[in-house]
């Protein structure tokens, strides 16, 4: 159970996924399994939020499991809309947004938890109801308006990204959402592709910053344990 390769559930996309991005298998230090769900565009999942995705989402996490996924994981996080259906379905730990972590970010620091999301409009309380997040007070901002980020993740123009001017993009969004509410705790990534700017965002806000790598991270673990060195 050493290596225990982690699955990870994929939109069609084809832009470049640079270090840090869950779908660049460099990001982690274990193997990681990817499976493409068919017809799942960012149009279909984040903003239409078409629930006929279900069943191609609920086939391509078996296909992982069978491939041998010791735990699942999502590359967009609007997939929590099925995590649900997900846990019942398979025998694996599913993790299908790293927004599951709402509820513990926020009793861990006690006060309101920012969100940095894809496009704000499309975070619904639905989104927050499917992981028991209703209560948590969240402050929102997203990035559906940036043009490198439409441009490249959402409308899909184009697939050689300029992480120079998305990153301009991500820290313009954070800055007004830090301005905007002083009293933020911590602050999680909701959309994957903004991950690779966890540590500017860091040194910006000053707060902890979660998001799929980091929860990914952490279940790895828990499912990699060793014993600890005896004491002479």
């Amino acid at each position: 159970m050493t290596a225990a390769p982690i699955g990870i559930l994929c939109l069609n996309t084809s832009f470049e996924k640079v270090p840090g991005h869950i779908r660049n298998p460099t990001t982690f230090d274990f193997p990681v399994i990817y499976r493409v769900i068919e017809g799942a565009t960012p149009q279909r999942l984040v903003r239409e939020a078409d629930p006929t995705l279900l069943e191609p989402v609920v086939a391509a996490a078996k296909e992982l499991q069978a491939a041998g996924a010791a735990g699942i994981t999502g590359a967009c996080g609007f997939l929590v809309l099925f995590q649900a259906e997900l846990a019942v379905a398979l025998s694996v730990s599913i993790w299908a947004s790293s927004l599951v972590q709402l509820p513990m970010v926020y009793r861990m620091v006690g006060r309101p938890v920012g969100l940095l999301v894809a496009d704000e409009a499309a975070l619904t309380p639905r989104h927050l109801a499917a992981i028991g997040a209703e209560s948590v007070p969240v402050r929102v901002t997203g990035m559906a308006d940036q043009p490198e980020f439409r441009e490249v993740m959402m409308e899909g123009r184009r697939d050689d990204l300029d992480t120079d001017r998305l990153g301009r993009e991500v820290l313009d969004r954070v800055d007004r959402l830090a301005e905007a509410h002083p009293d933020l705790g911590a602050l999680v990534i909701e959309c994957t592709d903004l991950v690779p700017y966890a540590h500017a965002i860091q040194a910006r806000l000053g707060l902890p910053v979660f998001d799929i790598v980091t929860l990914t991270n952490m279940v790895h673990a828990t499912l990699t344990r060793h014993p600890y060195p005896r004491h002479p």
